[in-house]
């Protein structure tokens, strides 16, 4: 097994080493900030970095894998959405936002697995794609450090850091959601001739 595909699992690895650290809540906290929160961040951060390394390791050295080719994607999902379920019980984050990136996976796995099996394309990222991938990595980050939830600073007055980081949050979490819809959209759209038959 090449280096590429360890990182992938190690990966994956690190969603239950989340979990534990969420559910035994490490006492303590950093600036007004849970320590456990830090931690799942860290974790997180440290899962995201692999997602790019292994991907540059796989490429530089023509180390590109059937198993890498399935796993390295499931890998990021597994990441991404154990993360956006934690924030939801942690109550950084409304359970709406999960539900429609999670949708949207559904559908765009299901839409690039039908154009692979009749035509054998692969479907690249668009650009709503990028956008709700680079703005859903950054939301994450800064959420588990938010100690307030989702648009607090609409109805409750917030000062200093607090401020920043739920206007942050907020922010970059409407922006998100709105790229997954219109990449959704634009998936389906130019994939509908896939489906007549």
């Amino acid at each position: 097994m090449n280096t590429s595909n360890k990182l992938t699992i190690f990966r994956i690895m690190l969603v239950p080493i989340m979990l534990i650290i969420y559910l035994i809540n490490v006492p303590g906290n950093i600036l007004g900030i849970p320590l456990y929160a830090i931690l799942l961040d860290l974790i997180f951060i440290i899962g995201a970095l692999t997602d790019k390394v292994d991907g540059y390791l796989a490429r530089k050295n023509n180390q590109i894998t059937t198993f890498g080719k399935f796993l390295d994607p499931i890998a990021d999902k597994i990441l991404v959405i154990s993360a956006l379920i934690i924030l939801v019980e942690m109550g950084n984050i409304p359970s709406w936002v999960p539900i429609i990136i999670i949708t949207r996976e559904f559908a765009v796995s299901g839409y690039r697995l039908v154009a692979s099996e009749k035509n054998g394309k692969v479907i690249a990222a668009n650009k709503w794609g990028k956008i709700k991938t680079v703005t859903q990595m950054i939301a994450i980050i800064i959420a588990f450090l938010d100690t307030n939830s989702f648009g607090t600073i609409f109805y409750e007055t917030l000062t200093g850091f607090h401020f920043i980081i739920n206007l942050l949050v907020t922010l970059l979490i409407i922006i998100c959601v709105i790229a997954t819809i219109f990449s959704g959209y634009e998936y389906l759209k130019d994939g509908k001739d896939l489906l007549k038959d």
